[in-house]
């Protein structure tokens, strides 16, 4: 559920963006890039919902509550422990008292809604490596404070027609966080392998794969459809001499021949398994494509259902216009980037996002 301060943020957004839903939803993502991005029809409700009552409160929750009373406390509290998932509108809805009601008894009872979230497992023998990172980019940045626009960092993912798990609204209420997960649906009806970079200002590419990723063609990538990426985004001759590369430890990016080409072609300035600076292991919240990119650009994509692969296209291709023409968010993701590797240095390489 959005805090009362983020919704108030939206229908600034809103009100700036000339009451246009797409334009406030470009405006949000640029002020807020790391926030959770409602849908562009979400804003013009957020605003009938205050003109006609008042509040952020949707008009259909008003109605005639019962008094809080000890049986309705105990009542509420059955209700969560019975189903943990449930949320505090449903139980409102079932008892017969005010939302703000069930979220007051819920809190006096020290209870908190924890959501479920996705995490990558790290092992302790990963600490080390992700905070010598960490400490080695913000060196380079004290160092050179034009650091961050000369690296190209990049990574790959999955577009499938199942789309994405919005763990906003999958929670469980408890005294404790139960660090619960759920598992995704194992059916996928047609997917789209995608690489994409980010540099500087620049959105490089994205590319998208004829098929599963392997060591060739991740080398036919890198040799021959990379340098044209590069000239689409107007990155000068002389910007690519001096720039870093940077990707995981993917096995195919491991491949020796890919890393023979890294060598040849960046010499001591490429990041990644096995290369000269060394990428840690189960790091993709240090990464900006995990942390930023992939995430808002399937908000884009999955913003109604996909019927067919070659929409999944599509749409993945407007997605990429509408964030490469996004004023100041790569600038925003730069920063976010710095805060990150503080903050892993200060979780001592263990998981830092709470931090944030």
């Amino acid at each position: 559920m959005d805090t009362n301060a983020e919704l108030a943020d939206m229908h600034l957004a809103y009100g700036a963006a000339n009451c246009s839903g797409p334009a406030a939803q470009r405006l949000y993502v640029e002020r807020y890039p790391i926030r959770r991005i409602p849908s562009h029809n979400f804003f013009a409700r957020l605003h009938q919902r205050l003109a006609e009552t008042g509040s952020f409160e949707r008009s259909d929750m008003v109605r005639v509550r019962t008094a809080r009373t000890p049986a309705v406390e105990q009542n509420v509290l059955q209700h969560v422990e019975r189903n943990p998932r449930t949320s505090t509108r449903s139980v409102a809805n079932s008892v017969g008292v005010s939302h703000c009601s069930v979220w007051r008894i819920l809190r006096e009872q020290d209870m908190h809604p924890f959501h479920v979230q996705r995490v990558q497992t790290q092992q302790p023998e990963d600490y080390a490596p992700r905070v010598a990172f960490a400490q080695w980019y913000l060196g380079k940045c004290a160092t050179n404070p034009l650091f961050p626009d000369e690296v190209l960092f990049s990574d790959e993912a999955s577009f499938t027609r199942e789309g994405i798990f919005n763990t906003h609204n999958d929670h469980i209420w408890a005294m404790e966080n139960p660090h619960a997960i759920r598992r995704r649906a194992a059916q996928i009806r047609f997917s789209v392998n995608v690489w994409a970079g980010i540099m500087g200002d620049h959105l490089i590419g994205p590319y998208l794969f004829p098929c599963r990723l392997t060591g060739l063609n991740y080398l036919l990538l890198l040799q021959q459809v990379l340098p044209q990426l590069l000239r689409d985004e107007q990155i000068s001759a002389s910007t690519q001499q001096t720039m870093w590369f940077q990707h995981d430890g993917a096995p195919a990016h491991f491949s020796g021949d890919v890393r023979n080409y890294l060598d040849v072609t960046f010499g001591q300035q490429w990041i990644g398994r096995g290369g000269p600076v060394r990428w840690p292991a189960r790091s993709p919240d240090l990464s900006c494509l995990d942390f930023y990119f992939w995430g808002h650009m399937k908000s884009l994509v999955y913003d109604t259902p996909v019927d067919n692969a070659e929409e999944l296209v599509a749409r993945i291709a407007v997605a990429a216009g509408e964030i490469r023409n996004s004023p100041g968010v790569f600038q925003n993701v730069r920063m976010s980037m710095r805060r990150r590797c503080e903050a892993c240095i200060v979780a001592r390489g263990r998981n830092f996002e709470h931090l944030l």
